[in-house]
């Protein structure tokens, strides 16, 4: 890097699955503002959420610390606890101005404006939990609808079409963005972009689903049989309906009906693409590209019929718990580099800080990428394992789901706490994970061998900074 200090720009989307980039697989999408950002620097190709659900996977990236450690375990959580210190706050000790655009989710939002910390470090604060309706003015992307005299009600259209592109939330996004680029060009920053889409309800603007015709997706990964050795909790998903019955019954739905999902899906994210690149193009309009560090990833994944599932939950498969993860800065960081080192969510954080000048507390729990991002090491090695966590981690759902996934590169081994049944997985012959091994006598030793690394790993999420309120 040079001697002044980079912008940062931390996009993050919610429940974007890892193989929805073009030039990273996906031969069905259109992703031409990522695909430059991964031509311009490295894409992590073998990246891995601490949680599949937003809560606890927001407050691990945040802090750099393990869902466990931190508390905060669920979607649920009444208030962040309050020991727990943002990487924004730590960089706003350090000369910078922190913004926050979009979703926050530390804690509880249902029905309710959730509760700002009082050491969240962002000056600008554009606070929308999601597009719809709700929280009153509180909702900054409602309020600005209204003052533009658009009406939700009249002009929002579900599945059909949803709102049109220039009054979506992620183009709002974007356009505070934009404003806060340019009122702080000054001065070094970091913006926290947190897009809405593509979680549920699947509903991209007109423009963008006709480009996805539905005969021309794919089906989603099945093979018949899976479930019969699974947990229960995924034969009733199947059955009734994902993530308790929120979603639709997979079960019930047709072929058409389920490439009709993938459709929507893959309109939702050309859609953030598009808003991406419009972001970037002002970027370099304004000379502040080449000292912008541009970090791209999604909190967790989304099922989309894998399995037999939609949504999320309790669930540990690729689609959920594999992200995307793109560093960005030309001419400071490497470029067109694919690692495929293991990496986890909880390494951003420390990353963040190397790139600001900033030093790492000891209560940070994740591993700094900043070798890999600037040469200095092997770029497809970072760590031999990456660990996630769900303990009964949205209310009212999978109840009784406490469980842990522990993965080397190539075995997959999650354990159902208090369960007899749990799930194995050699992805080396068996990508799509459909085959479970956990009662397969010829994985015998391979599963003893990682339940004591996975629990040798749970053990070391322990806070590694006792009584550490305060100590940062």
């Amino acid at each position: 890097m040079n001697n002044k200090k980079p912008n940062i720009l931390w996009i993050c989307t919610d429940q974007q699955r890892f193989d929805t980039i073009r030039s990273l697989g996906n031969q069905h999408i259109h992703t031409p503002h990522l695909d430059r950002l991964v031509e311009q620097g490295v894409a992590f190709t073998n990246s891995y959420c601490q949680s599949p659900v937003c809560t606890p996977s927001r407050a691990s990236f945040l802090t750099g610390r393990y869902p466990r450690t931190t508390g905060a375990t669920r979607n649920g959580n009444d208030y962040f606890p309050e020991g727990e210190v943002l990487i924004p706050y730590m960089l706003s000790q350090n000369g910078y101005t922190c913004g926050l655009v979009g979703k926050l989710h530390l804690s509880t939002a249902d029905g309710r404006v959730e509760t700002r910390l009082p050491h969240d470090g962002y000056k600008t604060f554009k606070w929308s939990h999601g597009p719809r309706d709700g929280w009153g003015e509180e909702n900054a992307y409602q309020a600005w609808l209204k003052a533009n005299g658009v009406s939700w009600e009249k002009d929002y259209h579900g599945r059909n079409g949803g709102i049109k592109s220039e009054y979506h939330q992620t183009t709002w996004c974007i356009n505070e963005a934009i404003d806060f680029v340019d009122e702080n060009a000054d001065k070094p920053w970091l913006l926290s972009i947190n897009i809405f889409d593509p979680h549920h309800p699947f509903d991209p603007p007109a423009e963008f689903k006709k480009k996805y015709p539905v005969d021309d997706m794919p089906l989603p990964k099945w093979k018949d049989g899976e479930l019969d050795n699974k947990t229960l909790t995924q034969q009733q998903d199947y059955e009734f309906g994902g993530q308790g019955g929120l979603g639709p019954s997979c079960k019930k739905l047709s072929d058409w009906e389920k490439k009709n999902y993938v459709s929507d899906y893959y309109a939702m994210i050309d859609q953030i693409d598009e808003q991406v690149g419009r972001l970037i193009e002002h970027l370099d309009n304004t000379g502040q590209r080449e000292n912008t560090v541009i970090i791209f990833h999604s909190d967790h994944g989304e099922l989309l019929g894998d399995h037999g599932l939609i949504l999320k939950g309790g669930h540990f498969y690729e689609g959920l718990v594999h992200v995307p993860l793109i560093f960005s800065c030309p001419g400071s960081l490497q470029q067109d580099l694919k690692s495929e080192a293991l990496v986890e969510l909880v390494d951003v954080a420390p990353t963040i800080l190397n790139l600001a000048g900033v030093d790492i507390p000891q209560r940070v729990q994740g591993k700094s990428l900043i070798d890999i991002l600037t040469g200095r090491v092997d770029s497809d090695f970072h760590k031999d394992s990456v660990y996630c966590e769900y303990y009964n981690s949205l209310p009212g759902v999978h109840e009784d789901v406490h469980a842990t996934m522990y993965f080397d590169g190539r075995y997959k081994l999650v354990v159902y706490h208090g369960s007899e049944i749990g799930e194995l997985y050699d992805l080396h012959t068996d990508p799509s994970e459909f085959d479970n091994r956990w009662f397969d006598t010829e994985y015998a030793a391979i599963k003893n061998r990682l339940m004591l690394a996975s629990f040798d790993k749970s053990i070391m999420t322990v806070d590694p900074v006792p009584e550490c309120v305060g100590n940062f």
